[in-house]
């Protein structure tokens, strides 16, 4: 039976660049690196979940069509305005609904990733 998520992990094509995406750019701290060059596996431990980049493996492919993650942000505009500064594409730009705002970028190998904040 399943209980929890245990991790998302993202498939990527250079292991540096998106390390300098999601460290630089998104603000993560790696807390687990076991890398040889560009093949490797990068964990970012985010409140009770893991996030995690894959690289190099056969296993480890990007997809312009795969899963999504979101990441819940404490400052929603500073976020959005980090992202413009730094051209990262929106799929979906921010908008709100009923019980929060979001937004749909994409990572250097066209992953998706939500940005989101609870009302």
């Amino acid at each position: 039976m399943i209980k929890e998520i245990a991790f998302t992990c993202y498939a990527v094509s250079s292991l540096s660049k998106a390390r300098k995406f999601y460290e630089e750019i998104l603000e993560l701290k790696a807390t687990n690196v076991w890398a040889d060059g560009e093949m490797g596996f990068v964990e970012y431990d985010i409140g009770q979940g893991t996030f995690a980049l894959g690289a190099g493996a056969e296993n480890f492919k990007p997809s312009k069509e795969g899963a999504s993650v979101a990441f819940e942000v404490d400052d929603f505009e500073k976020t959005i305005k980090k992202l413009k500064e730094n051209s990262v594409p929106f799929v979906l730009e921010a908008h709100e609904t009923p019980v929060c705002r979001m937004a749909l970028i994409t990572d250097p190998d066209g992953n998706k990733l939500m940005i989101h904040k609870r009302k």
